[in-house]
């Protein structure tokens, strides 16, 4: 079993969302989709954003990863979508399940995801 955390500043990332591309480098279609329609779309953004983080360290690929490839999907409950390359290194180190938790307040969110082994 491998875990991964990230806490991020909301107020980084609402910096971050004024810059042209940021939206589109780091979140698919759906999660804009889905943060954009929050009262508060930066601190979904920011929970999202430390969540891909929490993923990329619990697999053990860092920020290697290209962002698009590390897909929070679902509501309530959080699941995660590997594609691409990232998607290839979970199947190389054998990455079972994808547990992950966000949260985040009115300036910090953070993540916590827990990796188990395939089997």
């Amino acid at each position: 079993m491998k875990v991964g955390i990230d806490v991020i500043e909301i107020e980084r990332v609402r910096r971050a969302l004024r810059r042209v591309g940021f939206r589109d480098r780091c979140f698919t279609t759906a999660e804009q989709a889905y943060c954009d329609s929050r009262p508060h779309p930066a601190q979904s953004y920011a929970a999202r954003f430390a969540g891909k983080e929490a993923v990329g360290k619990a697999l053990g690929c860092g920020v290697r990863f290209t962002w698009r490839e590390v897909e929070i999907v679902g509501r309530p409950r959080p699941g995660v979508r590997l594609s691409g390359r990232t998607a290839a290194f979970a199947e190389r180190v054998a990455a079972g399940a994808i547990d992950l938790s966000l949260t985040h307040s009115r300036e910090i969110a953070a993540a916590v995801c827990v990796v188990s082994p395939r089997g």
